[in-house]
């Protein structure tokens, strides 16, 4: 879904928990490669969760 819409050129990316299905090692590693992407595209990105650390690591 999300190169989907980065294909599309998006002006917005709403995520909804998206790594809580993942497991730890895996969750850390797409964090990075979400800010990377929100660095690059400088796209909106509004960002759910409630995990506190997660929050953090992406604030």
């Amino acid at each position: 879904a999300l190169g989907r819409a980065i294909v599309r050129n998006s002006k917005l990316f709403l995520m909804d928990e998206p790594l809580s299905n993942l497991d730890a090692k895996l969750r850390v590693q797409m964090r990075s490669e979400i800010v990377k992407l929100h660095n690059e595209l400088k796209t909106t990105t509004i960002y759910v969760t409630h995990d506190q650390t997660e929050a953090m690591t992406m604030a």
